[in-house]
Parts: structure tokens; C-alpha cells; sequence
């Protein structure tokens, strides 16, 4: 069976001329980008394509990367808007309440008393802790902190949350 790919980050731009590229970051995990890293590039034409992460830095919000063998812009201008990955056995075992964004993104969300509400579509990292955008149907996207008195139950293999909304967060 084909190793499964998960993405960490997607290059929205090159940055400077010796190489560097500017990285949106969707992975929790800073290691993803250490010196040394092996990550896969792709996007919906080409790809996967191994890369070895030369260096990194972290500049206005995003992460910089440059790669082993690649000294110049001219070497990472096809690499913009494609996808940075990584390979499911380069995943490390989380701990109890801690999940991985494919294993949340896709799963549909209920109230306790079994109401659905929606499905989670992205993961926003805006600081203290993440937010699950749930797409609603015939509604605006809900917002759902991913806190402890908020989210009651989380379970990946039947892609199930249940929720318990504070007060304010259906409306």
C-alpha cells in the first residue's frame, strides 16, 4: 500500500533571490521545518518531489525555507502554491486530546442532545488554541474553540465531534 501524505505547509511565494521560499504553515509541529527535515512537494499538476530543508527562519507570520540544492530563485519559482508534505510514517504519536488536522477536518460535528450541526473544513492556529470552522447548511460557518468546555467528545475513526456551545457561540 502507497505511504498516505499529509500536508504541513503550502509555498505562497519565493522570497528574496538566493532561494528562500515563504511557507503557510498548517502543521502544530515546528520540526517540520528544522534543517535536515525531508519533505515532499506537489501540487495538482506534479509531484511528489523530495526536498531537504537547508534552512529556516520565521519572518512577519510565515515560515522560510530554503532547500538543499537550491541556491536561487530561479531553482524554487515553480515550487509557489504547491503543497509541502510529509509521509504518514514521519508522524509522531500524539498525546490523548491531541490530534492530527486530517484527522479533524472532514468530521461532522453534533450538539449533546444529537443535533448535527456541520462539518469541520479548516483548522485556524490563531493563538492560545486552535478553531474548528464548521460549515453549516443554509447558515454562516461556526467557530467552535477546540477548549475543553466547549468540545466534549472528539472521535477520529467515526469522524464524530460533540459539542457542548458556551453561550453566544450558535448564534
Amino acid at each position: 500500500m502507497e505511504n498516505q501524505m499529509f500536508n504541513v505547509g503550502k509555498i505562497i511565494n519565493t522570497h528574496g533571490i538566493k532561494g528562500e521560499v515563504k511557507v503557510k504553515r498548517i502543521t502544530d509541529f515546528d520540526e517540520r521545518f528544522q534543517p535536515g527535515q525531508l519533505l515532499y512537494w506537489a501540487n495538482d499538476k506534479k509531484g511528489p518531489e523530495k526536498l531537504v530543508v537547508r534552512s529556516h527562519r520565521v519572518h512577519k507570520g510565515f515560515d522560510l525555507l530554503m532547500f538543499e540544492d537550491h541556491q536561487s530563485i530561479n531553482d524554487v519559482e515553480r515550487y509557489k502554491n504547491g503543497m509541502l508534505m510529509v509521509t504518514e510514517d514521519a508522524q509522531d504519536e500524539l498525546d490523548e486530546h491531541e490530534f492530527y488536522f486530517h484527522e479533524i477536518i472532514g468530521c461532522t460535528v453534533y450538539l449533546q442532545s444529537g443535533e448535527e450541526i456541520g462539518e469541520v473544513k479548516e483548522i485556524l492556529t490563531p493563538g492560545a488554541n486552535d478553531v474548528w470552522v464548521v460549515k453549516r447548511k443554509d447558515q454562516s460557518d461556526l467557530l467552535v474553540p477546540y477548549i475543553e468546555p466547549v468540545v466534549k467528545e472528539v472521535d477520529p475513526a467515526l469522524k464524530k465531534i460533540i459539542i457542548d456551545p458556551i453561550e453566544g457561540l450558535l448564534d
